[in-house]
């Protein structure tokens, strides 16, 4: 109970620190930028587009009683939101050496700071998603889209993503500091779990074999529950509500552990 309130009090005396962090990186991103934060409006539409065009015109890929267009936006700025932001903390200890050495600061401030800053961007992509939902009242693809009261369910999910996704860049920053051939090993990673993730196809197309195996990828239990809710109006399960909740705690919990077992050592590698 101490160390958690020691955790909290870390946050609220850091959390200057922490939002100047996400503002330099915000200044970093969009410097020299004609267009500057309405990239991050822009950049899922045209990246829905074209594997919109690629996946249901040139692969015929279709998802029988739903809408693609949503289905397939939902589990790229889902999936895109973890890639990113896991693969941000990853190197943020390593790349924050000069100031870690000069200053004490909780070093768990890094990663969690990418991983807030990628969730604003993140944020901000939802306004086009919630507009693709809209435009299906009015024909944009196949199959209209419901909103209701279950949509309130969504934040829920998403904060589980979100401790899954702190969690993972906790555990991988720190494994960085000791091995930095961990930077490409896990891109490699990244792309082999996008292509086992069904964010463009359906589960239904899989083996009955490897449909039961995709239960234990955790992205794909967000993004089952995230499109439970979207494209069929229904409220996910409890058991899942719970199996997200488990995902989540349980991977932050792991991160932290093995974050704080090893953060001393940091300076002897960095």
């Amino acid at each position: 109970m101490t160390k958690v309130k020691g955790i909290f009090g870390n946050f609220k005396r850091y959390w200057f620190l922490m939002t100047q962090l996400i503002g330099r990186d915000f200044k970093v991103k969009y410097k020299r930028s004609v267009l500057g934060i309405l990239w991050s409006l822009l950049n899922p539409i045209l990246t829905m587009a074209v594997m919109a065009v690629v996946f249901s015109q040139m692969f015929k890929f279709k998802v029988e009683g739903v809408n693609y267009i949503v289905y397939l936006m939902t589990g790229i700025i889902m999936f895109n939101y973890f890639s990113t932001a896991s693969r941000d903390a990853m190197t943020s200890v390593v790349e924050n050496f000069s100031l870690i050495n000069k200053v004490y600061i909780p070093k768990y401030i890094f990663p969690v700071a990418k991983c807030l800053f990628v969730g604003i961007d993140f944020l901000l992509t939802l306004i086009p998603w919630v507009g693709i939902i809209l435009l299906s009242y009015v024909g944009l693809g196949e199959y209209t889209c419901h909103i209701n009261w279950y949509y309130l369910l969504l934040p829920y999910i998403f904060v589980c993503m979100l401790f899954f996704t702190v969690g993972m860049g906790l555990l991988l920053s720190c494994l960085s500091v000791f091995l930095r051939d961990i930077w490409h090993i896990y891109g490699i990673v990244l792309t082999l779990w996008n292509y086992l993730t069904p964010v463009f196809y359906s589960i239904e197309i899989l083996p009955t074999k490897l449909q039961v195996l995709m239960h234990f990828n955790p992205l794909y239990q967000f993004l089952e529950a995230a499109r439970t809710v979207v494209l069929y109006g229904q409220a996910p399960s409890l058991k899942t509500l719970g199996i997200l909740g488990f995902i989540g705690i349980g991977m932050l919990g792991i991160g932290a552990f093995v974050f704080r077992k090893k953060q001393d050592k940091f300076i002897y590698y960095i």
